[in-house]
């Protein structure tokens, strides 16, 4: 397969596409109620119309949700009342907890900031009372190695060095050679379910995961970002995650 040469560096439209082919299939949460209430306060009262909208706070949007686990919800708006605006929200229908990740696409370009931004927060659902681990900021991806398989046309390796930055590099796709050290942020969900979000220094995209690194070693995402014509566009993802192996530092730690 043909590299990609530096100066042919690649629009946020040209390698997502086609990258949702391994994605688990989308949960239908028509009728379903939820309310959400976060850390900060804010409440989300989500009500699913039918298999493709919601109503959020009264307002209307789009989502995809996945069952990422049996009792576990991946469900992404990808807002057309705002434009350039995500909300992500993982909750469980077991121990009632909840996070949510706003992306959102900035005005103008900063030099040595990404274009995306993400705000994070944990919640609770008014399913019942809540139990369990508040989910929070992790360490526990520092130093792993992992490949993931979104398609046949997809193949990446990240490697997480700190609690603020990964690197990638593309194995197989358009993006092959291709390759960088970006902004991440991750948190624990649950046992073996990890939030990993990116937000990319050279083109204008972030990006919202859910790792299963149980059993299953699924991951299901989302991407927000400015196509090569400058439209904001939504794109799912999901894949396979092939883990490579884990180093630790014997004294000094990333930060």
């Amino acid at each position: 397969m043909p590299e990609a040469p530096e100066e042919q560096w690649r629009t946020y439209d040209e390698f997502a596409a086609g990258i949702a082919t391994y994605r688990l299939p989308n949960a239908d949460l028509s009728g379903r109620e939820l309310t959400v209430t976060l850390d900060d306060g804010t409440t989300l009262a989500l009500r699913f119309e039918n298999a493709e909208t919601v109503t959020c706070n009264g307002i209307e949007d789009p989502y995809d949700a996945v069952a990422v686990r049996e009792d576990v919800f991946f469900v992404n708006l990808p807002h057309t009342s705002v434009e350039g605006e995500a909300l992500t929200v993982v909750f469980s229908t077991t121990t009632h907890r909840a996070l949510a990740v706003r992306s959102v696409i900035g005005a103008e370009d900063v030099e040595g900031v990404p274009r995306v931004s993400q705000t994070f927060w944990s919640g609770t659902t008014d399913a019942g009372t809540p139990t369990g681990e508040v989910p929070g900021p992790s360490r526990d991806l520092i130093g792993k190695r992992n490949i993931y398989r979104y398609s046949p046309e997809h193949l990446y390796e990240h490697v997480y060095v700190s609690s603020q930055r990964y690197a990638w590099q593309c194995l197989e796709g358009v993006q092959r050679g291709h390759g960088d050290m970006d902004l991440s942020t991750v948190w624990k969900f649950q046992d073996g379910l990890y939030l990993f979000c990116f937000r990319e220094f050279r083109i204008a995209v972030a990006s919202v995961w859910l790792h299963d690194l149980g059993y299953a070693l699924k991951t299901t995402g989302v991407f927000l970002g400015l196509t090569g014509d400058g439209r904001s566009e939504h794109s799912r993802a999901g894949g396979h995650i092939y883990p490579l192996g884990a180093v630790a530092y014997p004294d000094a730690q990333p930060v």
